[in-house]
């Protein structure tokens, strides 16, 4: 399993991310108003104002983690955690019982009332849809797709030749070059068709 440990790490940050984003833009929370029967519907954005940079930025995290060394992995894993530890606890009001305070700027927009005694008064019931549970579920395996990472992280395999630093592990080639080799000395400034060769 610890072969595929970098793999399940990353999955779990980018499947997070990307729920996040998708549930940003869908509807988190349908208010029923008493000054009319059409519904208002509140998307994810506008419910928990930071849910689309935070998925954004697991996003990101989960791309870098693909190629990153040992020390920012840790440093990832902890991102990680504390935006799903922000983002649960977003949710989870949200989930237990909108509060008006969720819906209030879009409420605001729509009827231009403000104020909770003004905007309480038109509400007749907040209900978050199951997008707001997929969030929270996403977030959980956020969460412990970055405990996984802090348990794991050092025993994962390194990212690999092309990633590498100039330098760190190159040396002179002895034999004949194969093309992506020829690249990689070009890269480290040394001509493969000098006179060396």
């Amino acid at each position: 399993m610890l072969r595929r440990a970098r793999l399940l790490a990353v999955l779990g940050f980018l499947i997070a991310g990307g729920i996040g984003i998708i549930s940003s833009t869908q509807t988190w929370i349908t208010v029923q108003r008493a000054d009319t029967e059409q519904p208002l519907l509140v998307a994810g954005a506008d419910a928990l104002a930071l849910l689309a940079p935070l998925s954004l930025a697991v996003l990101a995290l989960g791309a870098a983690m693909s190629i990153a060394g040992r020390l920012l992995r840790y440093v990832f894993a902890v991102l990680g955690g504390a935006g799903a530890i922000v983002l649960i606890l977003g949710t989870l009001p949200i989930l237990s019982g909108a509060p008006l305070a969720a819906v209030a700027p879009a409420l605001t927009e729509a009827t231009g009332l403000s104020g909770d005694k003004a905007l309480g008064s038109i509400v007749t019931a907040l209900e978050p849809t199951a997008w707001v549970t997929a969030a929270l579920v996403a977030w959980i395996v956020l969460l412990l797709a970055s405990v996984f990472v802090l348990g794991t992280a050092h025993r994962w395999k390194s990212g690999g030749r092309r990633y590498e630093q100039p330098g760190a592990a190159h040396h002179e080639h002895t034999g004949p070059l194969d093309p992506i080799d020829s690249w990689d000395e070009l890269s480290h400034g040394t001509d493969p068709t000098g006179p060396s060769r």
